[in-house]
């Protein structure tokens, strides 16, 4: 049973990696999570420099990296993601070459668009106007594409890729790519199950990449009426059935139809249990009931309030990437 994915460059990643979106908690946690991950045998590690904790990873990764080369820089597949305000092309290698700095690395293994639509450039993260909404910018992610692949030719990264892109931009960057994208990284979880986007990438070679997989239920904005995915009956049946628990029973369902899953955890059990699921496999009507859970239910999006309502953040972007049916 396989615990790797084949990228098109021949590549091989780890199905399953340690999410670090930031704890609120604190970034030391996340130093820690990433300790823990390596010791566990994790040995791919997702961050993006909006996390605002990369310098913490750089720290655990340098650690692990420096105890007797136990542990080799290229065991280990290191991911981060290019920022909105950098999406200008004289931008991006700036970026990248703060996030190696950051992480303490020379290279990352994976490089990706975090988001198809821009904001303003410059230093603040999220630029807004006087009455709070972003500041945004038309800059076409086509010609950023174009600047992502000079870092593999300089040796900065090993691959390139993207994130929340929707099926329609995904061939919008292959119409113009040298370097072709190897993975496209999105929401997905049995309630979003994103069944037609895996089919699309797969019939173009990208590898599918899962995030928050198990729901995302720490998040600040959650709603009261939202489904729990973790409370899915049918979930806890097979959790039962196999001894595992709902969680490792989803990251199964995601390992075994190809998708590289990055759970997120600061929790030593849990980041422990989180990667035990390669023992055991699910049957093939068994795999059938979880993707038909689907709901096209989307946890991960950024909100506003307007007139007391509360809307998608960035919908009205040209490039906004959820208009489109996958």
């Amino acid at each position: 049973m396989n615990d790797f994915a084949v990228l098109c460059t021949g590549r091989k990643m780890p199905l399953l990696g340690l999410g670090t979106w930031k704890s609120e908690r604190g970034k030391v946690q996340v130093k820690q999570a990433v300790l823990w991950a390596l010791q566990a045998g994790y040995r791919h590690i997702d961050c993006a420099a909006i996390y605002g904790n990369e310098v913490e990873i750089g720290e655990a990764l340098q650690e692990m990296l420096d105890q007797n080369n136990a542990l080799r820089r290229e065991d280990v597949f290191v991911t981060s993601k290019l920022w909105n305000t950098r999406h200008h092309p004289e931008d991006v290698e700036p970026a990248l070459l703060q996030t190696l700095k950051d992480l303490r690395l020379e290279y990352l293994d994976l490089y990706l668009i975090h988001w198809p639509h821009a904001f303003q450039r410059g230093d603040t993260p999220f630029p807004k106007k006087e009455d709070g909404s972003l500041l945004y910018d038309q800059v076409d992610y086509k010609l950023t594409w174009a600047a992502m692949e000079k870092l593999v030719g300089k040796g900065l990264v090993r691959a390139i890729g993207l994130s929340n892109f929707n099926s329609r931009q995904v061939d919008d960057i292959l119409s113009v790519a040298s370097i072709k994208p190897a993975v496209l990284q999105v929401e997905s979880h049995p309630y979003l199950a994103q069944v037609k986007l895996q089919a699309h990438c797969r019939a173009r070679g990208l590898v599918m990449t899962a995030y928050s997989p198990l729901g995302s239920p720490d998040r600040a904005w959650k709603h009261p009426d939202e489904p729990v995915l973790l409370d899915e009956p049918a979930i806890a049946t097979l959790a039962h059935k196999y001894n595992k628990s709902p969680a490792q029973i989803i990251l199964r369902w995601q390992t075994q139809r190809g998708v590289v899953t990055i759970p997120k955890s600061v929790t030593e059990a849990r980041i422990r249990e989180n990667i035990q699921v390669f023992d055991f496999t699910l049957e093939a009507e068994e795999m059938s009931s979880i993707t038909a859970l689907n709901k096209d239910w989307r946890y991960i999006v950024p909100m506003v309030q307007v007139d007391g309502k509360q809307v998608p953040r960035d919908a009205g972007h040209p490039h906004y990437p959820f208009n489109d049916p996958y």
